[in-house]
């Protein structure tokens, strides 16, 4: 049984085909798509495959699996980006850096790692520098971390094992099996710390932002030189961390 049929008006079909792919928790084929829609098969696999040959849907390896594409997330972002929700979205990030002392970000997941959308910085002159724009990697870092241990396991263990685990610290956990263990353990607690895995000196804690749907959207996450903000110090914040997340699952 369907929810839809092939009444749906032709200019609203693709919108659906993206909005299922969107909410969906894995990449999904058009068989599974159109299982949501009931158009005919011939009408559901053009409409996906011109999705995704224009970059809204983007498909999965070499295989028919559809996933949000470039074109989608830059719709997604600069919807919230462009609007009052923005705005407040900032404000939480910059009631968190008040709070902690330190530099306060908002990351996003793409293809080519967790990337910075926006940031508070901190005051000190002391300060590391990841400006907004700029891609880091989801193995070693606490919002990546964040981000792949909110993925159901098996999607969790596909995507650990796609992942090149580059040794980057002497800290960044380069086997496959530690890291997912350590993704389970931060799937429980519900926050992830990087320990100077993705630079020497450096440390963060990161959360899960979830929408209203309870689906992961986004991480807030705060870094700091070690010598200044130790491991427990850092630890201590967690809760206001935790706290912020649930702000700003209001704005997502």
């Amino acid at each position: 049984m369907t929810d839809e049929d092939d009444t749906i008006p032709t200019n609203l079909r693709t919108l659906r085909i993206l909005e299922i792919v969107a909410e969906a928790a894995e990449p999904l084929t058009p068989s599974e798509i159109n299982a949501r829609l009931g158009l005919p098969k011939q009408t559901a696999h053009r409409l996906c495959n011109t999705l995704a040959d224009e970059g809204f849907l983007a498909r999965e390896g070499a295989g028919t699996r559809l996933r949000p594409g470039r074109r989608l997330r830059a719709m997604a972002s600069g919807t919230l980006n462009g609007s009052h929700l923005h705005i407040a979205r900032h404000q939480v990030l910059r009631k968190l850096s008040e709070a902690v002392g330190e530099t306060v970000n908002f990351v996003v997941p793409e293809p080519k790692g967790m990337r910075y959308r926006d940031r508070v910085e901190t005051g000190w002159a002391l300060r590391i520098q990841l400006p907004i724009g700029s891609n880091v990697p989801f193995h070693c870092t606490a919002s990546g971390k964040t981000f792949l241990a909110s993925l159901p396991q098996a999607a969790r263990e596909r995507m650990v094992r796609t992942l090149s685990l580059e040794k980057l610290t002497p800290n960044t956990i380069t086997d496959i099996s530690a890291l997912l263990d350590e993704l389970a353990e931060i799937d429980a607690q519900g926050f992830a710390m990087d320990r100077e895995e993705f630079m020497e000196g450096m440390i963060a804690l990161a959360a899960p932002i979830h929408d209203r749907d309870g689906r992961y959207a986004a991480s807030i996450a705060f870094h700091a030189p070690l010598l200044r903000l130790e491991v427990d110090a850092a630890l201590a914040h967690r809760q206001t961390l935790l706290d912020a997340a649930v702000a700003l699952s209001e704005y997502c």
